[in-house]
């Protein structure tokens, strides 16, 4: 009668248990005293079996708090990035900065400042601007070739000097040495913020009336040197 007792006991641990999508800590404890509780006083359980389920417990302890610990300390950097980010980006607002993005947002404003970097001098260096089907409207050709940062700007008229329609473009810039191999180069625009926004999706930057992500900016431009 004990026995059926106990039996029923550990059936209902282990459906208890096993309801759930995974074991916790709880419901092992949990299992391994009814384990025991059920076991023949004749029979009992392997020792050698005991001490190995000691021993996954203890792992599965150490895991858990492990586990807890790391989600906390992510959080904590989180919230204390997010806090620092967004003190210190209202102290960027009238600052010139550069972006690491090939996008052109055009919506009526007279010119944009773009540029690219050369780690080393070209032979010759193209840019194409790009709508949003792929097509070239603007082609710019033998531009600065020297090693370094160059800052060119474009009033959005296209190849025949007509102004494009207002949207987003693109801007490729092709370099080539003086054996014409391709030479790797890094993108970017110019421009002021104008104010700084608070979102569920971080603290972005309004620059010309669009919005980016504060970890775009790559650096804040010294008005006097030309944004060089």
């Amino acid at each position: 009668m004990v026995n059926s007792v106990n039996n029923n006991s550990l059936s209902n641990a282990v459906s208890s248990a096993t309801s759930n999508a995974s074991l916790d800590k709880n419901a092992f404890l949990r299992l391994m005293i009814e384990q025991l509780k059920s076991q023949d006083p004749l029979n009992p359980t392997d020792s050698t079996q005991f001490t190995s389920q000691l021993a996954q417990f203890s792992s599965l302890e150490q895991l858990s708090n492990i586990n807890e610990s790391l989600q906390s300390s992510i959080t904590a950097n989180l919230q204390l990035t997010q806090s620092i980010n967004n003190t210190l980006a209202p102290s960027l607002i009238n600052k010139s900065i550069k972006l690491d993005q090939n996008t052109i947002k055009y919506s009526g404003q007279s010119n944009v400042n773009f540029g690219y970097e050369l780690p080393s001098s070209a032979g010759s260096v193209t840019i194409n601007i790009y709508d949003k089907y792929g097509n070239v409207v603007k082609t710019i050709n033998d531009a600065e070739n020297s090693s370094g940062d160059h800052k060119l700007s474009w009033d959005f008229t296209d190849n025949n000097g007509s102004t494009v329609s207002y949207g987003s473009y693109t801007f490729e810039v092709t370099a080539t040495d003086l054996n014409g191999e391709d030479i790797t180069t890094n993108a970017f625009i110019y421009g002021q913020i104008e104010a700084v926004r608070y979102t569920d999706n971080g603290t972005k930057l309004i620059v010309d009336g669009f919005e980016y992500d504060l970890s775009d900016v790559s650096e804040i431009v010294n008005q006097s040197d030309g944004g060089k």
